[in-house]
């Protein structure tokens, strides 16, 4: 959708009107060409819901443009309008190409920045729900890859990756193990994001299993259907720095995508084995669905001593169930040992209208990973506190200096919805591009 800031001329075009005061949630006036939506209230989410409302009600409509006629909460409306109006067509043997081209913004001044804003980030999580939402024998770790080194090359973007044999060197057994089984090798893939006046450095570390049977411990048929999703922490670090590139951030941002496949065969790793991670430690197999914590536990500690000097390093992932049962569908769940730096997460993801909440750790969950056999299990003694238990076993790869600085999301819930939410539609939300943009963002100013 191409978007034009006008002033005075009145284009003979739909125009949409953002109102405060209506009896209803909208009104929609075709012969009139007006369309009125109700804002609830005067936050930045109840925006970009009602820029979404719109698109819901005009997906159906044959209107090529349209004009706000209001630029209060511009930056928030034309958000939820570009959200609103993403659809997955890529499959379709006849698409159907959502109706409105162009949009028309009437504003006098002052407004440029905050649609660049907008459209920056709409667009880099649409790129995310993108690639996410692509099919399995599509996106496979090395085409995951390829799209990162495609952003690199147009975004100027430091890029480079380790395949089996670099990994084999670096000692990474916990992450070849999960991709052995597999026809599509994994990668570990870096992207670096160096401004010249950066004022804090972030590590990003995706979770990208780009397709996950479970393994051996084999998933039941209907929980496979939407398994493309469990790339969605790699494919979310891929937006996060297509965002945080264009919007020019002062913060430096190197991100880490652990790219794999867990699937069966002859030589897949098997519940009983023993892993021994890149920092040494072994780990006991109990289960192999508990697969990208593994891949997670290799690409964080190579990520601490690949750029050992910096601020916040941040995972994200879709690692639980538990994290679903616990907080919800459309939550992403927060987890680490330094308070301040959750709230600052949190804040973050309120003012970038995503649903974040946090869960403590405590003395006695760490008890249920450990193991009789290994340094370590890769599961809790019980299915009770099982995001927590994931968390806290990411937790013995994060160096201890670095304990303050570490954050993981856990996005299981937001990350894939089979069902439309707000602004989002059936399937990829982006979840966690907004949030952590806005994160980064804060850190430069």
């Amino acid at each position: 959708m191409k978007i034009e800031i006008i002033k005075s001329q009145k284009p003979k075009t739909l125009k949409i009107y953002f109102v405060k005061k209506l009896e209803r949630d909208s009104l929609f006036l075709p012969e009139s060409k007006k369309l009125y939506i109700k804002i609830e209230n005067s936050d930045s989410e109840s925006y970009r819901l009602a820029g979404g409302k719109a698109m819901k009600i005009l997906e159906n409509e044959d209107f090529k443009s349209a004009v706000v006629e209001s630029s209060k909460g511009i930056q928030y409306i034309i958000e939820g309008m570009l959200l609103g109006s993403y659809r997955f067509t890529k499959y379709k043997s006849k698409p159907k190409k959502f109706p409105l081209e162009r949009l028309f913004i009437r504003a006098e001044y002052g407004v440029e920045d905050a649609i660049k804003r907008a459209t920056t980030i709409a667009e880099a999580t649409n790129f995310t729900k993108d690639i996410i939402n692509s099919m399995p024998n599509e996106m496979t770790p090395q085409n995951v890859s390829k799209v990162a080194e495609e952003l690199a090359k147009a975004n100027n973007l430091e890029f480079s990756a380790l395949q089996v044999k670099d990994m084999e060197r670096e000692r990474m057994e916990a992450f070849l193990a999960v991709g052995r089984a597999s026809s599509n090798p994994p990668t570990l893939v870096k992207l670096a994001y160096r401004p010249a006046n950066s004022k804090k450095r972030v590590l990003l570390i995706g979770k990208g299993l780009t397709y996950d049977s479970g393994g051996l411990s084999l998933k039941p048929a209907t929980a496979m259907t939407t398994m493309k999703s469990d790339k969605s922490g790699a494919s979310a670090v891929i937006g996060i720095m297509k965002a945080i590139s264009e919007l020019k951030l002062d913060v430096e941002v190197v991100g880490f995508l652990g790219l794999a496949e867990n699937m069966v065969g002859g030589n897949a790793y098997k519940p009983d084995d023993i892993l021994r991670a890149k920092n040494g430690k072994t780990i006991e197999v109990k289960n192999t669905d508990a697969e990208g914590r593994l891949v997670l536990a290799d690409t964080l500690v190579y990520a601490q001593e690949s750029e050992p000097e910096f601020d916040y390093i941040i995972d994200i992932a879709t690692l639980t169930g538990a994290a679903v049962i616990s907080v919800g569908e459309f939550t992403t769940l927060a987890m680490g040992h330094n308070d301040k730096l959750k709230e600052k997460m949190l804040k973050a993801g309120e003012k970038s209208g995503e649903l974040v909440t946090t869960l403590p750790f405590n003395r006695y969950l760490k008890e249920l990973i450990e193991s009789k056999v290994a340094d370590i299990s890769n599961t809790g003694a019980t299915r009770y506190g099982g995001s927590l238990t994931a968390g806290l076993f990411l937790s013995e790869f994060i160096k201890e200096e670095n304990h303050n600085k570490w954050l993981h999301l856990d996005i299981a819930g937001p990350a894939y919805v089979e069902r439309e939410w707000g602004y989002n539609q059936f399937g990829a939300s982006g979840a966690g591009v907004r949030m952590v943009t806005e994160f980064i963002e804060r850190l430069g100013k």
